[in-house]
């Protein structure tokens, strides 16, 4: 139901109370002015702390930075005359007695009477003994329909028209702002160059990173890492690039759900972190990093309000990647409840929203450490799947390098020896191999040349990789990988080996 409908509903209802939580005050008064129109076309009454009330040339100005006289106007209109009382900012009173109690007043009498009150505030913050009087409504964001008219309004004053692809990608970079913000940012892109055009979509997502920065949960993560980036991973890569085109229109149509996120598990070091980056680049999908250690505050309840803001704001600007960076560290004592219980309720919300969310929010999850996750967050619905990413092959290893090389000499890659590389560096993760790679530079660099095979060979000596110091936890990994309770990122992996022999020799 949408918020006109909803809200004439109520009207009719007569419900006497309606609290609207939104930023976006001149886009909901507007909705509320139309809808008290088609309702016997009532009078709608505008008053903040500031100017007072407005619009009604015999009471200008009345109540002028008295809220209490705010609520007593409204009971000099006649009981019989349909209304609308519009209150700006009206949470900020709600803890005052007199004012708590003139509402509870005023709610048994408006009963009878075809008028309303109407509080505008940007959060939801109502005290407890106006939980029963108040009747919360929140006032969505533009959809995709809003926007697209907004956009061709704009359009209409201009010579240039867009393409459906360029549009379709303009309405989506959208989704998530509010319409002062769109007008804002598009007024700001024809300022620039006189027209809309197909490369404004950065403009927009720069009004994404303000937004977002505002709320100092959520870190706008620039992405521009490709697919062909990950060396090795083919499984993953292999299901990433058939989900590229989930989040389209075409795909809703068809009748395909929104992807849900993907857990990654694995090793320290194997390109996990580059992988939720190379997602959001390759689906051209805004990425939202989620430091998790940032929805935990100090005061009762704080917590819990943080995980629902950060949930709100990931809705809003969907389609996006959610990205949650080790996650087993932030959730590994939610069942010791050493904390008061706040971990164990931020984690249960958290879980809830993964479980039944139907926006085009795609989560990706890294873990290093499976034993430390609570069973509950491995349970089918959370993820569309969950891969194992291990210690790469000596084919994948020269992915690795290939690709590390390519970038960083690419008019000299032939001078390096790829396949004595990969075959020196049993057990050596991606990072470990760009670690060795920036070593040989270093030692290339000191004597005043250029760095080679026998260099980075140097270089890897020098390194113990950690599946040498974690030997005991990496073989536990590796066990949990191959018990099928995950699904192995590597085609060419020595697991996927190992786990193909045993299924042989049971065979």
């Amino acid at each position: 139901m949408s918020f006109k409908d909803e809200f004439e509903l109520l009207l009719r209802a007569r419900y006497p109370v309606i609290y609207v939580a939104t930023l976006e005050e001149e886009r909901v008064e507007a909705a509320i002015a139309e809808s008290a129109k088609s309702q016997g076309n009532r009078g709608v009454y505008l008053w903040d702390f500031v100017d007072g009330y407005q619009g009604n040339p015999t009471d200008e100005g009345a109540a002028r930075r008295n809220p209490l006289a705010a609520l007593e106007q409204v009971e000099k209109l006649p009981a019989s005359a349909p209304a609308v009382f519009v209150l700006r900012d009206f949470h900020r009173f709600l803890e005052d007695i007199s004012i708590s109690r003139k509402l509870r007043n005023l709610a048994r009498r408006l009963k009878s009477q075809p008028k309303n009150l109407v509080l505008l505030a940007p959060t939801v913050d109502i005290p407890q003994d106006l939980s029963e009087v108040l009747t919360v409504m929140e006032f969505s964001l533009p959809d995709a329909d809003e926007i697209r008219r907004e956009i061709d309004r704009l359009l209409a004053a201009s010579t240039r028209s867009l393409s459906d692809r360029v549009l379709d990608d303009m309405v989506r970079s959208c989704q998530g702002l509010s319409l002062e913000r769109i007008r804002r940012v598009l007024a700001r892109a024809i300022a620039t160059h006189g027209e809309l055009r197909g490369e404004d979509v950065e403009l927009i997502l720069e009004e994404k990173r303000q937004t977002i920065r505002q709320t100092q949960i959520l870190e706008f993560y620039p992405a521009t890492e490709n697919i062909s980036d990950i060396g090795g991973l083919d499984n993953l890569k292999d299901w990433l690039l058939r989900r590229g085109g989930a989040f389209s229109e075409q795909a809703r149509q068809y009748g395909l759900p929104h992807p849900r996120g993907l857990m990654l598990v694995g090793i320290q070091g194997t390109g996990k972190s580059l992988t939720a980056k190379a997602i959001a680049h390759h689906w051209h999908l805004p990425l939202l990093r989620l430091d998790v250690g940032r929805l935990f505050g100090g005061l009762v309840g704080e917590s819990e309000s943080r995980t629902r803001q950060m949930i709100q704001v990931a809705e809003a600007l969907a389609p996006c990647v959610l990205w949650i960076d080790e996650i087993d560290k932030a959730f590994a004592g939610v069942n010791r409840g050493g904390d008061g219980g706040t971990t164990s309720r931020v984690f249960g919300t958290f879980i809830t929203w993964m479980a039944e969310k139907n926006s085009p929010v795609f989560v990706v999850s890294t873990a290093n450490d499976i034993r430390a996750l609570p069973p509950e967050m491995l349970r089918k619905g959370r993820f569309d799947e969950i891969f194992f990413v291990g210690l790469p092959s000596q084919e994948e290893r020269k992915e690795i390098f290939s690709v590390h090389l390519s970038r960083l000499r690419p008019h000299n890659l032939k001078s390096y020896d790829i396949d004595r590389l990969a075959y020196e560096t049993p057990d050596f993760s991606g990072a470990e191999i760009e670690q060795a790679i920036v070593e040989a530079m270093h030692i290339g660099f000191s004597q005043n040349r250029d760095f080679t095979t026998d260099d980075i060979l140097e270089a890897a000596s020098q390194i113990v990789p950690l599946a040498r110091t974690a030997q005991e936890q990496i073989q536990l990994l590796q066990e949990w990988a191959m018990s099928g309770k995950a699904r192995l990122a590597s085609r060419n992996s020595s697991l996927t080996r190992r786990i193909q022999g045993q299924l042989r020799g049971e065979g």
